[in-house]
């Protein structure tokens, strides 16, 4: 099985969260699964950024890019987070890899829009180096940092990121850990299955905003993409990686049509 794990920043704000998670994906790979990290760290972003003076503008969610930005997303997510979480795989005895988009241009970016400033869109990836450090025993750890061919970096959202290295690497699974328990629908229950046309009801009614927007938005790009399944999960849960590879129920699955869809509640 392959699998693409998608690591929230709230998720790796504290050592022993890290270091959990990094447990549990370990145990995961060291059982014959391979997998692919990429991880996000808007939180650690919006607080480096507040000691250096820069106040944060967001614009449907995406943290507009100026120069001075930028330069805090190399530093912060490409530089401590991505490291710190490394070093949780070390020493749990993963062999990670700590990687951008950039490197070997592994997550390709165009520009999404100037009033966003150096936010990119993921335009493809290139699975030959996830592939080939996989196939050696290695576990690629990815920030959500893309380039262009011209060397521009991109800072990107991390679940395009991961729907896009997921598509690249034909992963079987695409999951989404989070600091939330699943999808809640309008009576605040969660979904433990929910389809694309529900997570468009979601998004069209605003129930579903801000970052859980964008996970559902990405969700059905992956499925879209043709990833085996999509499941939006509470990285907080007790050996959740376990549980989501054995299909225990936990979180929300995403699929793509109505067929034996239990209804949520």
């Amino acid at each position: 099985m392959k699998l693409l794990i998608k690591i929230g920043g709230t998720l790796l704000d504290s050592a022993e969260s890290r270091q959990r998670l990094a447990s549990e994906i370990t145990q995961a790979v060291e059982s014959g699964i391979r997998a692919v990290v990429v991880h996000g760290g808007g939180k650690q972003m919006s607080r480096f950024l507040a000691s250096q003076g820069v106040e944060s503008h967001f614009v449907n969610g995406l943290r507009v890019t100026t120069p001075e930005v930028l330069d805090a997303v190399l530093k912060v997510l490409a530089g401590s987070v991505n490291q710190e979480l490394v070093a949780s795989f070390i020493a749990s005895g993963a062999l990670a890899v700590g990687l951008s988009g950039m490197d070997a241009l592994v997550t390709e970016a165009r520009q999404m829009n100037e009033d966003l400033g150096s936010v990119g869109r993921p335009v493809r990836s290139d699975a030959r180096l996830l592939t080939l450090l996989m196939e050696n025993g290695f576990l690629p750890v990815i920030a959500c940092v893309a380039g262009d061919r011209q060397g521009v970096f991109y800072n990107v959202n991390a679940d395009q990121m991961a729907v896009s290295v997921a598509t690249a690497i034909q992963a079987d699974k695409l999951l989404f850990l989070t600091d939330v328990d699943g999808v809640r629908g309008q009576d605040n229950v969660i979904y433990p299955t929910i389809t694309s046309s529900q997570c468009r009801e979601l998004i069209d009614s605003e129930v579903a905003t801000g970052g859980m927007r964008a996970k559902l938005e990405a969700a059905m790009d992956g499925l879209a993409a043709a990833i085996g399944e999509v499941v939006i999960a509470p990285g907080a849960a007790n050996h959740v990686i376990k549980r989501l590879v054995s299909d225990e129920g936990v979180g929300t699955r995403v699929i793509a049509a109505a067929v034996g869809v239990a209804e949520h509640g």
